[in-house]
C-alpha cells in the first residue's frame, strides 16, 4: 500500500502539469488564429478599403458577395480543383509511399528525391512552369516538340489541366510521406500470412495495405481537400485566374476584391465562406472515418 501510494503521490504533479505545458501552444493558436478569425468575420459587416476609415454596414458586403454571380463560378472552380487535384495526388501518393516505404538503400534516396518540390516556393515553381510552358520559348520550343508548343495557358481547359499537375507534381511527395509511415506501421505478420497462403504483391496490397491505410487516406484526404482550398499564389503567379475566369478559385476570387478592388468588407465575407466549407468539408471526412481515426490506427499496431 505504501508503495502504491508513494507512486501515485509522484504522478499527481506530472498530471496538474500537463494543462499548463499547452499553455504555449494555446496562446499562440488564440492568437494567430482565433483572433484573426473573429477580426475578419467582423469585418464582413462593414465597408472599408484598407485604407480610410472603417464603416459599420450590417450585411451589405454580403449581400454583394451571395447575390454577385461570379460568386457560383468561383465556387464550382474551387471544387472542381480540389476533386480533380484529390483524384489525381490519392492514389499516386498510396503508390509512391507504399514503394517507398521498402527497406532498400536506393528508395531513401528517392524519397529525398521526391520530397524536393515540396521544398520549393510554389511562387517560384510557378514562374518555372510558366518558361517552360510558353509556346515560343518554352521547353518544346527548345526541342522542336509540336505537341508541347501549345498555348497551355491561353487556352481554359489546358489552362486547369496545367493548374492541377503543378499542384499535384507539388504535394505528392507531402502526402507520399504520410502513406509511407502508414505503410511502415501495418504488422509484417499480416504479409507473411499473406505469403504463406500464396498471395501475391498486388492481391496483398488490395487485401492489406489498402484496408489498413484507410484512416491514413481519410488523414490525407482532410489535409488535401482543406488545403486545395486556400490554393492562391501558385495560381496567381501561373494564370492569374485566366484564361477568362477559368481557373479563378476563391481564395483568388478573395485576393482581387480585397487588395485589387479595395473592397475588404466582400472580400472577408468570402474568407469566412472559405473557413464554412473548410471546417464543414474536414467534419464530413471525419464522419467518414467512423470511429476516432487515431485510436483506430493503433489497432494495427497491437
Amino acid at each position: 500500500m505504501s508503495t502504491l501510494t508513494a507512486k501515485q503521490g509522484v504522478r499527481r504533479p506530472q498530471r496538474s502539469v500537463l494543462p499548463w505545458l499547452a499553455t504555449p501552444a494555446l496562446l499562440l493558436f488564440t492568437g494567430f488564429a482565433v483572433v484573426p478569425l473573429v477580426g475578419v468575420f467582423a469585418l464582413s459587416f462593414t465597408t472599408w478599403d484598407g485604407i480610410g476609415s472603417i464603416r459599420l454596414t450590417g450585411l451589405t458586403s454580403w449581400r454583394a458577395v451571395l447575390t454577385d454571380p461570379g460568386l457560383p463560378h468561383a465556387l464550382w472552380v474551387t471544387f472542381l480543383v480540389m476533386a480533380v487535384s484529390w483524384a489525381v495526388q490519392t492514389p499516386l501518393s498510396i503508390l509512391l509511399g507504399t514503394f517507398l516505404a521498402g527497406r532498400q538503400r536506393y528508395r531513401a534516396v528517392l524519397g529525398v528525391v521526391y520530397f524536393v518540390p515540396l521544398m520549393l516556393s510554389s511562387a517560384a515553381i510557378a514562374i518555372a512552369y510558366e518558361a517552360l510552358l510558353d509556346p515560343n520559348f518554352g521547353l518544346g520550343a527548345g526541342l522542336k516538340i509540336q505537341a508541347l508548343s501549345q498555348d497551355w495557358l491561353g487556352r481554359p481547359g489546358l489552362a486547369f489541366g496545367v493548374v492541377i499537375f503543378v499542384v499535384s507534381w507539388q504535394f505528392i511527395p507531402f502526402h507520399s510521406l504520410i502513406y509511407q509511415g502508414g505503410v511502415q506501421q501495418i504488422p509484417k505478420s499480416l504479409y507473411e500470412a499473406a505469403q504463406l497462403d500464396g498471395a501475391g504483391r498486388v492481391r496483398q496490397f488490395f487485401s492489406i495495405t489498402l484496408p489498413q491505410l484507410k484512416y491514413t487516406i481519410i488523414t490525407s484526404s482532410t489535409l488535401m481537400v482543406v488545403g486545395s482550398l486556400t490554393f492562391f499564389d501558385l495560381i496567381f503567379v501561373l494564370t492569374e485566374g485566366g484564361p477568362g475566369d477559368a481557373t479563378r478559385v476563391l481564395a483568388l476570387d478573395m485576393y482581387k476584391r480585397g487588395f485589387q478592388a479595395s473592397l475588404m468588407g466582400p472580400a472577408s465575407a468570402i474568407a469566412v465562406i472559405l473557413v464554412l466549407v473548410g471546417l464543414a468539408l474536414a467534419l464530413l471526412l471525419r464522419r467518414l472515418g467512423g470511429r476516432d481515426a487515431a485510436a483506430s490506427q493503433l489497432e494495427g499496431a497491437s
